[in-house]
């Protein structure tokens, strides 16, 4: 028996173990989440993006939960 497993079904498995949500960003949307959550972006300018691609909040609200 075999079994096959992809990276993004392993991630996916890891992420909703996990209770975290599994849509992943581009590198540009790290790039900016990891700004906003350092202080650089502007809240003006973050709900911006945020109304453009909700995920950006999903993926920052986890990533406070998962330092505090």
């Amino acid at each position: 028996m075999s079994m096959h497993f992809t990276v993004s079904e392993l991630k996916k498995s890891i992420f909703h173990s996990l209770g975290l949500d599994a849509t992943t960003l581009n590198p540009d949307q790290n790039l900016l989440l990891e700004c906003y959550l350092a202080g650089q972006v502007p809240q003006s300018a973050w709900n911006d993006y945020v109304l453009e691609t909700p995920a950006l909040a999903r993926h920052a609200e986890d990533r406070r939960r998962a330092h505090h």
